[in-house]
């Protein structure tokens, strides 16, 4: 039963998430191993927009390691084990629950043992900083972890790249890079060299941006137009100022067009921004109402085409109102 609430659940996320994003671009999908435990490494700027997206677009039905404070309510921890979400303790959960985490690596073993897929963002943190940070070394414990428990099976490290023309807003652009998988067939000892690995492949796969003039930086590629989701643009630009595809400059229109045909939804939106604390949930939030509410909205409005006199006029709203997400756009930030 959990495997299909899962199921159902991935695919109304995915065509939710196509709703929300301009275009959805994934590249490298004939990396993705096959019958073989996938321990898959990915950087993290975007919330839960970042599980979401590789939850839903890739063959291999994975289960992720999240901060435990997200399991607190039971309720929410239902609803997390059902997306196949599994808790992690930190040091600011108290030096007490750390010890929970072997339960964790356990449940990881099980997965993995079976051929199969455990996403893990080993920058530790989120940041809307378009850069690579230092990796923890939590998946390479998982990696030898695995063999010591399980010493015939073959655990690789799959890189993936997540890149964002625009982190905070809807009718982005974003980009899914799979990069060559990663054996594990080195001694624990060399857990070192496996997080370096791991780490200059996740660098290969995604935009960087130096963290020297970073917002200097940013403001002269978004100014010239240059595709800042796409890594080769952004590094042309940066070695020789050369910009061969400009993205085509966007207004506000349709972005505005769209919010006057979902007003309720964006007004819930407006009463909620206050309180996101932490703007890399920016989008994690627009997507939540959107994901949560839009169905409701658009069965209200279908409603009215059966009230008289009015019908047509309802049926013509929900037609723009499907029109005007379709053509959703939003600039670079």
């Amino acid at each position: 039963m959990k495997n299909l609430i899962n199921a159902i659940l991935r695919l109304l996320v995915k065509v939710a998430l196509h709703g929300y994003f301009r275009k959805i671009i994934v590249k490298g999908k004939e990396n993705i191993p096959k019958n073989r435990p996938v321990i898959l490494v990915a950087n993290h700027q975007n919330a839960l927009i970042d599980p979401l997206l590789l939850a839903t677009h890739t063959r291999l039905n994975p289960y992720f390691l999240t901060r435990a404070s997200a399991f607190k309510h039971p309720f929410a921890a239902k609803l997390l084990h059902i997306i196949r979400m599994l808790p992690v303790y930190r040091v600011r959960d108290g030096f007490s629950t750390l010890q929970q985490n072997q339960q964790t690596f356990d449940q990881t073993y099980d997965v993995l043992s079976k051929n199969g897929c455990v996403i893990i963002f080993a920058e530790g943190s989120h940041s809307l900083v378009r850069n690579v940070r230092p990796l923890s070394k939590g998946f390479t414990r998982m990696a030898f972890g695995l063999l010591e428990k399980f010493p015939e099976s073959k655990p690789v490290i799959l890189p993936v790249g997540l890149d964002f023309s625009a982190h905070k807003r809807s009718g982005s652009l974003v980009r899914i890079t799979f990069g060559q998988a990663i054996p594990v067939d080195m001694p624990p000892s060399k857990s070192g060299l496996l997080t370096k690995k791991t780490e200059q492949a996740l660098r290969n796969l995604t935009v960087q941006i130096p963290d020297e003039n970073y917002a200097q930086s940013l403001e002269k590629l978004l100014a010239k137009r240059v595709d800042v989701s796409s890594k080769s643009e952004v590094e042309q630009f940066l070695l020789s100022e050369k910009v061969t595809a400009p993205v085509e400059p966007i207004g506000g229109f349709n972005n505005k067009v769209m919010k006057i045909f979902h007003l309720p939804l964006y007004w819930i939106w407006l009463w909620k921004a206050p309180s996101v604390k932490d703007e890399v949930f920016t989008s994690t939030w627009k997507f939540l109402i959107g994901f949560v509410l839009a169905v409701p909205y658009y069965l209200a409005i279908f409603s009215l085409a059966f009230l008289p006199q009015i019908g047509p006029w309802g049926l013509a709203f929900l037609m723009m109102a499907w029109i005007s997400l379709w053509r959703n756009r939003n600039p670079q930030e």
